[in-house]
Order: C-alpha cells, then sequence, then structure tokens
C-alpha cells in the first residue's frame, strides 16, 4: 500500500455568494371525534299556540289554545347515556418560503 499525500489547494477567487431557496407545503390532518355523554334525565318541551302547565312532566295534559290556528309542540326526553357525537376531519395547508443568502471572501 502507498501513503497517500494532500497538496495545497489556492483558491481562484476572491469573493462569492451562494444562494439557496427551499419551499416546502406541509398538510396536517386532524381527525376529531367527540361523544358527549348525560349522567341524568331531562325533559324538555316547547311550542307555539300550545297551553304547557306549570309543571311540565311526561304524561301532562298539553292542549291547544286557539283550536283551528296554526301550532308547533315538541316534546323531547333524554335519558342518561350518549347525548350526541360529532365527527369532523380538518385540513390545514402550510406553505413556506425560505431563501439563505451565504457570503464568502478570501
Amino acid at each position: 500500500m502507498q501513503p497517500a499525500y494532500s497538496r495545497t489547494v489556492v483558491p481562484n477567487f476572491t469573493t462569492g455568494t451562494v444562494t439557496s431557496e427551499t419551499t416546502t407545503t406541509t398538510t396536517v390532518t386532524e381527525v376529531i371525534n367527540q361523544t358527549d355523554y348525560s349522567t341524568g334525565t331531562s325533559y324538555t318541551v316547547t311550542g307555539n299556540n300550545i297551553n304547557i302547565p306549570g309543571t311540565p312532566r311526561v304524561g301532562a295534559e298539553y292542549t291547544i289554545v286557539e283550536q283551528g290556528a296554526p301550532f308547533q309542540f315538541t316534546e323531547t326526553t333524554l335519558g342518561p347515556g350518549i347525548s350526541s357525537t360529532t365527527q369532523m376531519t380538518r385540513n390545514t395547508q402550510i406553505d413556506s418560503f425560505t431563501t439563505s443568502i451565504s457570503v464568502f471572501t478570501q
């Protein structure tokens, strides 16, 4: 095996610059699954042109105030368990542009 020798390198320039540009696009995908629970019982009554007694309850007598007129009535009972679920996917795109300049002299 022969020995390795090095030589002196003399640059043949006096100044210089190097410019580097980088463009990056990143997409972030978030998947959101939300479940809401109810631990008790809820009873709701709403309506128009409906006589709602002082203490609304399941089985109460609800009557139309003005017979023959339009009316709307909603009765909702929600027991313990899952009250609602939400499923959502959100995509976010992030664009970045970087410029680097190096200046060197001898």
